[in-house]
Order: C-alpha cells, then structure tokens, then sequence
C-alpha cells in the first residue's frame, strides 16, 4: 500500500489559547478541535497530517524547511502575528519548493491598520482569510487538490 501524501500544517504565536483567546474575533473552537477535524478531512481525502504549533518564530522556520527535506505535499500555515512582522518567516515560504498555504481565522484587512500587511502572503501559493475554523479545511481540501 502507497504511503499517503503528507501535509504538514503549522500554527504559530497564541493559537495554542484558540477558544479562549478572543473568542468574538476567533471563534470558540480550540486548536485541538481544528486538529481533530482536520485528521477526520485527511482520512476521507487520502492524505496524512503533521500538525504543530509553537509560539517561536524559529521553529516555524525550521519546520517549513523540514516540510520540503521529507518531501511534503504542502504547507498550510497560519503564522498568527508573524504574518505581518517577520521577514524571515516570508523568506522561508520563498525558500521552499514546497506550495504553502496561509490561513486566518480572521480577515487582517479588516482589523488594525498594522495587520493590514501580510509579509507572509507575498510568498505564499495561496491565502485563505476569514472564514474562521472552515478555513483550515478549505485549506485541506486546497493543499490536497495540488
């Protein structure tokens, strides 16, 4: 039997407090709730998952490169505040041969006027913003259809 297409999906600062975290802006689903539906999605669709979160910026960095050495069939990220501060995390999305997915929960373009730069975005394959927890799963199905 073949060995599934393996998409990592990665999670960065604060999304580990997802459910209690300003539930208004981001839902009350947790991390573990997203985590547990999207295994669910992968069964169905014939894929396998590698997620992870960290609050380090360097560890999201080094598991993007971890993602193309293995092989990956994607990325989907959600950088959180990264996504409009690193430069480095936007350098590695660029370095990688891997296609990377960003998701958010929220739509940046329509908070704060510092949230409305996504360095991230300007290197990835594709965004999917604002569609709260079902954007993982579109980002699944996405990530898949590659």
């Amino acid at each position: 039997m073949a060995t599934p297409p393996l998409i990592f999906v990665l999670n960065g600062p604060n999304l580990n407090l997802l459910g209690t975290r300003e539930p208004h802006i981001y839902g009350t689903d947790t991390l573990d709730d997203i985590a547990a539906r999207l295994m669910s999605e992968a069964e169905l669709i014939g894929v396998s998952l590698d997620i992870r979160q960290s609050n380090h910026e360097g560890h999201l960095i080094d598991w993007l490169h971890e993602a193309a050495a293995v092989g990956a069939k994607a990325v989907i990220i959600n950088p959180g505040g990264y996504s409009h501060t690193s430069v480095a995390l936007h350098d590695a999305v660029k370095a990688v041969p891997t296609p990377v997915i960003e998701v958010h929960l929220s739509d940046p373009e329509t908070r704060e006027a510092f949230r409305h730069i996504d360095l991230v975005a300007l290197a990835a394959t594709m965004v999917i913003k604002g569609e709260g927890a079902r954007g993982y799963s579109l980002a699944l199905d996405a990530a898949a259809r590659l």
